[in-house]
């Protein structure tokens, strides 16, 4: 994501109505949940009560009062001929709308950033920018992974054992990496050789290594190649189709600098996020 998406996702992120109320000689913000609804996209009510039902539930679960987060409010909205009628709205803390987010969809973008925003308390674009990072190096990162293992299910279905599976990906890593291997690759890059090469590198290099192992099994399947020589063939292939169209665009993954250790990442994010309830002031009575 890049950083104009961010600002644009930020812009409406701080259009939204923050209300401040005085609390104890102290200035209190909350949100109003159908505000909130809008910019995360969800286009129906019933399904965004959904998400706050179980960001509620998630909120019991960590023995914090639901109630210091979440109001169950009715907010009277006009209808036609002069009439009103009851609506029911939530009001919400920062740390509510942050859970919101941590069980909304997390196949929106808009979920993503929301997680960020509500969970910095400064909202500085650059730990938010840290965040989205994560986000789609871990988005990435599963994706890969889930890839990986639809193609040791294909090839074991078609004569290659878990070694041969191995060699597949090693020399596929070699195209990809312009002549370098797997375990190059670790050594330039600064990896423990017990560690997977995927946790150190950018969001670009593993989407690409992902990109051909989708279309190694595609390729697998709708051929019906079988044996590990075709496979590798087919592998080898499509990475070195995916590093020439990187290269098009002036990438080249083998020199390409790594990232810091997803695992450190997200348990540096992880550690962040325990400790935001503390200091998070619960709704005025």
């Amino acid at each position: 994501m890049n950083k104009l998406v961010l600002r644009n996702y930020k812009q409406q992120f701080d259009s939204i109505v923050k209300h401040v109320v005085a609390a104890d000689g102290e200035d209190m913000e909350y949100w109003l949940a159908r505000d909130l609804q809008k910019v995360l996209g969800y286009a129906r009510w019933d399904n965004f009560e959904v998400t706050i039902r179980r960001a509620i539930s998630s909120c019991t679960s960590q023995s914090i009062p639901h109630s210091d987060h979440f109001r169950k409010v009715t907010k009277m909205i006009a209808i036609g001929k002069g009439g009103e009628r009851g609506i029911v709205d939530y009001e919400l803390t920062r740390y509510a709308c942050y859970l919101i987010a941590q069980n909304g969809d997390p196949k929106k973008e808009e979920i993503a950033f929301a997680q960020s925003y509500f969970a910095i308390q400064t909202r500085k674009m650059e730990l938010i920018e840290e965040r989205m990072e994560l986000f789609s190096r871990l988005n990435a990162r599963e994706k890969l992974k889930a890839s990986e293992r639809q193609l040791s299910r294909n090839i074991y279905e078609r004569g290659v054992d878990d070694a041969g599976f191995g060699r597949i990906r090693s020399k596929g890593d070699t195209a990809l990496f312009g002549g370098h291997t797997t375990q190059e690759m670790k050594q330039r890059l600064g990896v423990n050789s017990n560690r997977p090469l995927a946790d150190f590198l950018p969001t670009v290099t593993i989407a690409a290594k992902n990109l051909a192992t989708e279309m190694t099994n595609f390729n697998v399947e709708q051929n019906d190649l079988f044996g590990e020589d075709k496979i590798t063939t087919e592998h080898v292939k499509n990475n070195t189709s995916v590093r020439n169209m990187l290269s098009q665009r002036g990438i080249e993954p083998e020199n390409l600098p790594p990232s810091e250790d997803i695992k450190k990442l997200s348990r540096r994010i992880s550690s962040h996020d325990k400790n935001l309830p503390k200091g998070v002031k619960p709704l005025p009575s």
